[in-house]
């Protein structure tokens, strides 16, 4: 059964720039529960190599609306070189990959709709175990 009635109003931001330090800006398509300006909520991302406007679309209208209709947004970013992201991907794992999804959690932490609480769905840690024990978020100011 496909849930489509939930506790919030659900809010879509369907093409969102997110600016990392290089210049580069990474693609996004953000689910927020519609009070979450007055009401900051969690975030939980999903960065993937997976074109948000094709690749995943239909399993992203079903699960991030889901998640912002129970008081998280969630969002879905497309990484470096993929989708509506700019740059290049040269490798799967690559350094840059990680270092780039540090600046998307730290600009998500710091959106005025965001709790600054950022979790990483299961999709996320499967496609990024290297990201894990390399991130100390304590000093990006989160």
């Amino acid at each position: 059964m496909i849930v489509t009635t939930f506790p919030r109003t659900v809010r879509v931001i369907e093409h969102a720039l997110i600016p990392l330090k290089d210049g580069t800006r990474l693609a996004a398509r953000i689910w927020l529960p519609a009070d979450a300006g007055q009401n900051p909520v969690p975030a939980i991302l999903e960065y993937l190599p997976y074109r948000k406007r094709d690749g995943t679309y239909e399993r992203d209208a079903l699960t991030h609306p889901y998640l912002a209709g129970h008081g998280y947004a969630g969002v879905r970013v497309d990484m470096r070189g993929c989708g509506e992201s700019d740059g290049l991907l040269f490798d799967e794992y690559a350094k840059q990959e990680q270092d780039d999804g540090v600046e998307v959690i730290a600009w998500l932490a710091a959106q005025p709709w965001c709790s600054g609480v950022v979790g990483k769905n299961r999709e996320f840690s499967r496609q990024n175990r290297k990201f894990e024990p390399r991130t100390d978020f304590r000093h990006a100011g989160i």
